[in-house]
């Protein structure tokens, strides 16, 4: 070894020792007669001081020759500072350098290689080989480490078994886009990179393995945002022998688990919402509920407190629902109307708001005086339990469309009013999904998990008459308003899926090319089964304390799904493409 130490390792107790340390030259201070290089490695940071008379010459022409990013090897002895820092665990101590030699020399950096940076997001990405030498990058990548090494853990003690399962498969239209890559030795074949190990996990159980987990790399063609990327990594489960109460019960265990030993946070109980209830009540299939708001209808299906005074904007819709900000009445015409801007924007969609303050003697005024009394908006009030101090905002529309709407405006205050703090965690399951959701431009009906999920039993005979209706054995696990993990109890006879299968519009010859070797694979005693896969990239963000996830891939790609450091997806050569049997039509 090159080294006896690392940056991060020595204490008082360490004084008198004679070490020999490595790593990069943080930052150099030359005060003429005293020479001061802090060392850094990913374990820390160390003072290294030489000093004029006590050092060599060459110690000293070597130190003064020191660049940012240089890599050096340092023998000395540890002694005490004489000023110390309390910002470092290293800081009582330092080396008297006796021997200092460069390893190999570096450019000057194109951005500062410190916790708070000025290299954008562009040039990090650029020299993202740089960007990681950065402690905050540096502690999210260890912050994924631990997580996953606690995840295997408590699968292990669980007697899960690890599976690798393959990267090359068949594509299939359903969900989103599929990444395809060429086939040489089968020309004109594609093979297709999985977007879930979803299919294979499910044969692992009709193959009896019982318990299967793994922290598998998926991939998906689809446009990209703060916590989305074209490769991203799952923890994928499957379990044999179980109803939803089972899975749901282990997995809350995992989760507790996670947040003790990296947290060192007993979330206690996780509770439950149903679908219904969360689409309700917050307009969200993963509500945030770090805080309250819940949505009030005014109007709707069995109430209506609106109809009847003239209010066009009301009396027109179908939905009239809105929350109540405590203590936000005192916000002024100009955040009222910043709060308008805001959920007209093309993103939300909603015509305008509504809005009813509580006055300190408890009457309620509001930006609809001319069509509501007073005691008009004493019911609403009473309805939003409001109190003095507090601001009413409505919308109005259809349905569920202006529920989402209202869901944008309930995380916006909560953000405005600091309730949504990222070190409050707060985690959930959304039950009870649908089995079916109708897409309009399509005109079909589609799977909201995927084809593999079990209908509710008691349902089934919705399916002809109401597909709406019909519940799956579908749950998620929420996190912050993050949904963080999903899965369901699966089809396990191949009756189930032909039919699941029929609703979903594909023809008897589709279903059987695209998954028949599961339905054979029912006909040979498959056990009843279900799992989930959580999001590993999104769930160590979340536990980051931060919203996007790029800062917790090591080599992650950028908004326009290119990777700018190898500067990939890139051409391939015409001979590549004429052994792949591949013509560009680029038009």
């Amino acid at each position: 070894m090159l080294r006896t130490h690392t940056n991060g390792e020595l204490r008082m107790d360490h004084v008198g020792q004679e070490v020999t340390l490595c790593g990069w030259v943080q930052k150099t201070r030359d005060k003429g007669g005293m020479i001061w290089v802090d060392l850094r490695d990913r374990y820390g940071i160390t003072q290294l001081m030489l000093e004029e008379g006590k050092s060599t010459v060459e110690a000293l022409q070597i130190a003064r020759g020191l660049g940012r990013e240089f890599v050096v090897e340092a023998r000395g002895v540890v002694v005490e500072r004489l000023a110390k820092n309390d910002k470092l665990p290293t800081g009582d101590v330092e080396i008297k350098v006796s021997e200092i030699k460069v390893l190999n020399p570096a450019k000057l950096p194109p951005f500062l290689i410190e916790d708070e940076t000025d290299g954008g997001d562009d040039i990090r990405m650029k020299y993202r080989y740089l960007d990681l030498r950065r402690t905050p990058i540096r502690e999210s990548l260890r912050l994924r480490h631990q997580v996953a090494k606690e995840v295997r853990r408590y699968l292990d003690e669980q007697d899960f078994i690890e599976v690798e399962t393959p990267v090359l498969i068949k594509s299939t239209p359903e969900g989103a886009r599929d990444f395809v890559v060429p086939s040489r030795m089968n020309p004109g074949e594609f093979y297709a990179l999985p977007q879930s190990p979803q299919t294979f996990k499910q044969l692992l159980m009709v193959s009896g393995f019982d318990r299967y987990y793994q922290l598998v790399k998926c991939f998906r063609d689809e446009d990209l945002r703060a916590d989305r990327q074209p490769e991203f990594t799952q923890i994928d489960c499957e379990m044999s022998f179980v109803e939803q109460e089972d899975v749901l019960n282990m997995f809350e265990g995992l989760i507790r688990h996670l947040f003790l030993q990296v947290k060192k946070i007993d979330i206690g109980t996780v509770s439950r919402m149903t679908y219904a209830d969360a689409m309700k009540f917050y307009g969200s299939d993963k509500p945030d509920i770090r805080f309250g708001m819940q949505f009030v209808e005014l109007k709707g299906e069995g109430v209506d407190m609106t109809s009847g005074k003239d209010f066009q904007v009301f009396d027109s819709a179908n939905t009239v629902v809105g929350i109540c900000a405590k203590g936000a009445a005192e916000y002024t015409r100009k955040q009222l109307d910043e709060l308008t801007d805001f959920v007209r924007r093309p993103q939300i969609g909603a015509k305008g708001l509504i809005y009813a303050r509580v006055q300190a003697d408890g009457v309620i005024k509001s930006s609809v005086d001319k069509f509501y009394s007073e005691a008009d908006l004493a019911i609403w009030g009473e309805a939003f339990a409001a109190e003095p101090g507090d601001l009413i905002l409505i919308l109005s529309g259809d349905g569920d469309k202006v529920r989402k709407q209202l869901n944008e405006l309930r995380l916006e205050m909560g953000s405005r009013l600091g309730l949504r703090d990222p070190n409050n965690y707060k985690v959930h399951w959304v039950v009870d999904f649908p089995l079916l959701e109708f897409e309009e431009e399509t005109g079909r009906y589609h799977a909201m998990h995927h084809p593999f999920t079990s209908p509710k039993p008691e349902d089934m005979h919705l399916l002809e008459t109401n597909p709406k209706a019909v519940r799956a054995n579908a749950y998620d696990m929420v996190l912050n308003g993050n949904e963080i993990g999903g899965g369901s109890i699966r089809i396990h006879d191949k009756a189930t899926q032909q039919l699941m299968f029929k609703y979903l519009g594909f023809t008897s010859e589709q279903a059987e090319d695209q998954f028949g070797f599961l339905m054979n694979a029912f006909q040979y005693g498959a056990p009843p089964h279900g799992g989930l896969a959580f999001g590993l990239d999104r769930l160590v963000a979340i536990l980051g304390g931060q919203e996007t996830i790029r800062d917790f891939i090591a080599f992650p790609k950028n908004n326009s799904g290119r990777d700018v450091m190898i500067d990939a997806p890139s051409l391939i050569d015409e001979l590549q493409l004429n052994e792949l049997h591949i013509k560009l039509n680029l038009g």
